[in-house]
């Protein structure tokens, strides 16, 4: 089970191969999550300080080039498969939303194709 540290909140374990927006959501963490997990919005992402996992998703990756991001990951597209700790960048405390968006599927979406990189 990976260990997720999360700033500012207490350090928890997961169920290896949970998308790590929803690991960091049933947390208690009020991450963003826009659009519903679909790598479209950014909303979710994340500074991971340590554990980055080597895959991307191609539409992580066109994503963030897109929007010209760097440094930063997409916890909509990234599965839990290690320890990781990590900076949540936008929480729906800071936004003055009603609400963090539709709670993303188990499965990341779009279906996976992942980067050759």
């Amino acid at each position: 089970m990976p260990t997720l540290d999360i700033e500012g909140f207490e350090a928890i374990k997961t169920e290896n191969g949970t998308r790590l927006v929803l690991a960091i959501a049933d947390a208690g963490v009020d991450i963003m999550h826009a659009c519903g997990g679909n790598a479209r919005c950014t909303t979710c992402r994340v500074e991971i300080l340590e554990g980055e996992p080597d895959k991307i998703t191609v539409a992580e990756e066109n994503k963030l080039a897109e929007r010209g991001l760097s440094g930063i990951r997409l916890s909509c597209q990234i599965q839990c498969l290690n320890d990781m700790k990590l900076r949540v960048i936008h929480r729906l405390s800071d936004t003055g939303r009603p609400d963090p968006g539709q709670r993303p599927s188990q499965n990341i979406t779009p279906t996976p194709e992942w980067s050759q990189d």
